[in-house]
């Protein structure tokens, strides 16, 4: 199912029909510019859901949406080379390096993950000689992983001083002055290939139910699948769907952004489910992390670095299910609070047709 730019209410999804929430839509333009109504309006979509829409069709936005089309044709050739050239050099650290399908866990109760994973960090990408599989290792391939990269560090950096801006921080309490690029993060453009259900493996579905380890996540896909459940107290609020929007990324608040605002900010709880089990669905997330030695006080009250926090929820991400289902709930989702516990996810086997009365844009 595409893009569409007017999304319905509900959508048919395994036999029942799901909810797809809204969003704020913020001009990225205007925030570069840093327009007051559209840095307050930025600041209270964060407050109150933290995520939203970043509209990138101004003259400012389009290189971006270049970029993004130039590394989804990247991928696609990444993703069909054979899996000993993709794992050239394996999983090097956490944030840098080729996961296989069925490295973490699944959206449904004991399965793994159904998708592939290729990660280059920032930190990665300014060095002489990156170490990059084979597949993307040609110099117009870095070029596209470096124009990548820059466009997405400064987009997410001119949302974060908007964001500062808006809360009234100056000087060193500012946001983006824990995020300087010289220094060492865990700041990573990660590419993910959700397989078809057939392809994936038995039993290896989604992407679990979790809160992003960054401090802000732009997102970019033009397929359905990714589900959100809003924040709120009146009553359960269930994971729906928010559809793609042409010309639109989605933008989550982290862990580390919800940290920093004495917790403030809403982090977004959200998974990623097969929408439709036949296709191959291609997602690319950048996350901006804090530099390394920055110091939090976490959802459990302690004081920890954003290097620690990152380390301990990717280990918990990648733990076998018993042991996340011991651990505090805080880890995967961040501390942030649910109302309702979701329905079971069973194992896809059909495509779940776009309602009739949408029409769909490509």
């Amino acid at each position: 199912m595409a893009p569409i730019l007017d999304p319905p209410q509900t959508v048919e999804w395994m036999g029942k029909q799901v909810p797809v929430w809204t969003m704020q839509t913020i001009n990225y333009g205007l925030l570069l510019s840093q327009d007051p109504s559209e840095v307050e309006k930025v600041v209270q979509a964060c407050l109150e859901d933290g995520y939203f829409y970043l509209d990138l069709q101004s003259i400012d936005g389009r290189r971006m949406l270049a970029d993004q089309q130039d590394t989804l044709k990247l991928m696609k050739r990444f993703f069909d080379a054979p899996i000993e050239l993709k794992n050239e050099f394996g999983l090097i650290s956490s944030h840098l390096g080729y996961e296989p399908v069925g490295s973490r866990t699944g959206v449904a109760a004991g399965s793994k993950d159904g998708y592939e994973m290729l990660k280059v960090s920032r930190d990665e990408i300014q060095r002489d000689s990156p170490k990059i599989p084979s597949p993307v290792k040609n110099s117009g391939d870095l070029r596209i992983l470096e124009n990548a990269i820059g466009s997405c560090n400064t987009v997410t950096k001119v949302i974060l001083s908007a964001l500062s801006t808006g809360m009234g921080l100056t000087g060193a309490a500012r946001f983006e002055n824990s995020h300087k690029n010289h220094r060492p993060s865990t700041t990573t453009l990660s590419m993910m290939h959700y397989l078809p259900t057939k392809l994936a493996g038995e039993n290896r579905i989604g992407h679990q139910k979790h809160t992003d380890i960054s401090t802000l996540t732009l997102l970019f896909s033009e397929q359905w699948g990714l589900q959100v459940r809003p924040p709120g107290t009146c009553g359960a609020r269930e994971m729906g769907f928010v559809a793609p929007k042409p010309g639109c990324a989605f933008v989550h608040v982290g862990d580390s952004l919800r940290f920093a605002s004495g917790m403030k900010f809403q982090s977004c709880i959200h998974r990623v489910v097969p929408f439709d089990p036949t296709e191959h669905r291609y997602s690319i997330a950048y996350f901006l992390r804090a530099e390394d030695d920055t110091m939090f006080i976490d959802s459990e009250g302690r004081a920890i670095t954003a290097g620690q926090w990152h380390d301990e929820k990717f280990k918990a991400f990648t733990d076998p299910e018993l042991w996340q289902a011991m651990a505090p709930k805080s880890m995967i989702l961040g501390g942030m609070k649910e109302d309702g516990a979701d329905e079971p996810i069973v194992p896809p086997t059909a495509v779940v047709p776009a309602p009739a009365d949408v029409a769909v844009k490509a």
